[in-house]
Protein backbone atom coordinates (compact mmCIF):
# COMPACT_ATOMS: atom_id res chain seq x y z
CA UNK A 1 0.00 0.00 0.00
CA UNK A 2 1.17 3.28 -0.25
CA UNK A 3 -0.24 7.26 -0.59
CA UNK A 4 -1.41 8.88 -4.04
CA UNK A 5 -1.59 12.34 -5.30
CA UNK A 6 -4.64 13.14 -6.97
CA UNK A 7 -5.94 15.39 -9.24
CA UNK A 8 -6.12 18.91 -6.76
CA UNK A 9 -2.39 18.85 -7.50
CA UNK A 10 -2.04 19.21 -10.70
CA UNK A 11 -0.90 22.23 -11.62
CA UNK A 12 -0.31 23.14 -7.72
CA UNK A 13 2.41 21.59 -6.93
CA UNK A 14 2.95 23.47 -3.45
CA UNK A 15 5.26 21.29 -2.12
CA UNK A 16 4.88 21.07 1.42
CA UNK A 17 4.30 17.21 1.23
CA UNK A 18 8.38 17.36 -0.32
CA UNK A 19 9.56 18.94 3.02
CA UNK A 20 7.43 16.55 4.95
CA UNK A 21 8.36 13.57 3.55
CA UNK A 22 11.22 11.03 5.81
CA UNK A 23 12.18 9.50 2.68
CA UNK A 24 12.59 11.75 -0.58
CA UNK A 25 9.57 9.87 -2.45
CA UNK A 26 7.78 12.67 -4.02
CA UNK A 27 9.08 13.30 -7.13
CA UNK A 28 7.84 16.07 -9.17
CA UNK A 29 6.69 16.09 -12.76
CA UNK A 30 6.00 18.99 -15.28
CA UNK A 31 2.48 19.83 -14.20
CA UNK A 32 1.76 17.45 -10.62
CA UNK A 33 3.88 15.42 -7.78
CA UNK A 34 3.94 11.63 -8.05
CA UNK A 35 5.05 8.97 -4.74
CA UNK A 36 6.83 6.27 -5.28
CA UNK A 37 5.06 3.25 -4.60
CA UNK A 38 7.89 1.59 -3.99
CA UNK A 39 10.20 3.81 -2.10
CA UNK A 40 6.87 5.38 0.01
CA UNK A 41 7.04 4.02 3.66
CA UNK A 42 3.16 4.50 4.28
CA UNK A 43 4.19 7.24 7.27
CA UNK A 44 1.43 9.45 6.16
CA UNK A 45 3.22 12.76 7.07
CA UNK A 46 2.93 14.04 3.68
CA UNK A 47 -1.41 13.86 3.85
CA UNK A 48 -2.12 16.46 6.41
CA UNK A 49 0.78 18.99 5.30
CA UNK A 50 -1.14 19.39 1.26
CA UNK A 51 -2.68 22.41 1.36
CA UNK A 52 -4.99 21.39 -1.67
CA UNK A 53 -5.86 17.78 -0.02
CA UNK A 54 -4.57 16.23 -3.00
CA UNK A 55 -3.18 13.57 -1.10
CA UNK A 56 -4.88 10.09 -0.16
CA UNK A 57 -4.34 6.40 1.37
CA UNK A 58 -4.39 3.75 -1.59
CA UNK A 59 -7.65 2.73 -0.10
CA UNK A 60 -9.12 5.88 0.42
CA UNK A 61 -9.09 7.75 -2.79
CA UNK A 62 -11.86 9.47 -4.06
CA UNK A 63 -13.82 7.25 -6.48
CA UNK A 64 -13.66 9.96 -8.74
CA UNK A 65 -9.55 9.82 -8.63
CA UNK A 66 -9.17 5.98 -8.33
CA UNK A 67 -7.12 6.35 -12.02
CA UNK A 68 -4.35 8.42 -10.32
CA UNK A 69 -3.29 5.80 -8.45
CA UNK A 70 -2.29 4.19 -11.61
CA UNK A 71 -0.45 7.07 -12.72
CA UNK A 72 1.69 7.40 -9.72
CA UNK A 73 2.78 4.06 -10.28
CA UNK A 74 3.31 4.34 -14.51
CA UNK A 75 4.96 7.88 -13.87
CA UNK A 76 8.20 5.77 -12.65
CA UNK A 77 7.80 3.23 -15.25
CA UNK A 78 10.87 4.32 -17.52
CA UNK A 79 12.79 5.66 -14.30
CA UNK A 80 12.60 2.60 -11.52
CA UNK A 81 13.53 3.07 -8.33
CA UNK A 82 15.96 6.22 -8.36
CA UNK A 83 16.15 6.07 -4.60
CA UNK A 84 15.31 9.82 -3.82
CA UNK A 85 13.58 12.41 -5.73
CA UNK A 86 15.98 15.31 -4.49
CA UNK A 87 19.04 14.03 -6.85
CA UNK A 88 16.34 14.12 -10.07
CA UNK A 89 14.81 17.68 -9.47
CA UNK A 90 11.92 18.30 -11.95
CA UNK A 91 11.41 15.67 -13.85
CA UNK A 92 10.70 16.84 -17.47
CA UNK A 93 7.68 14.36 -18.15
CA UNK A 94 3.87 13.55 -16.60
CA UNK A 95 1.89 10.35 -16.99
CA UNK A 96 -0.16 10.40 -19.69
CA UNK A 97 -3.05 10.98 -18.11
CA UNK A 98 -2.09 14.33 -16.43
CA UNK A 99 -0.81 15.74 -19.93
CA UNK A 100 -4.30 15.28 -21.84
CA UNK A 101 -5.69 17.47 -18.82
CA UNK A 102 -6.77 20.82 -19.63
CA UNK A 103 -5.18 23.70 -17.46
CA UNK A 104 -6.53 23.81 -13.92
CA UNK A 105 -8.11 26.27 -12.00
CA UNK A 106 -5.50 28.03 -9.35
CA UNK A 107 -7.94 29.32 -6.99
Amino acid sequence: MTYVIAQPCVDIKDRACVDECPVDCIYEGKRMLYIHPDECVDCGACEPVCPVEAIFYEDDTPPEWKDYYDANVNFFDDLGSPGGAAKLGVIDKDHPMIDALPPQNQE
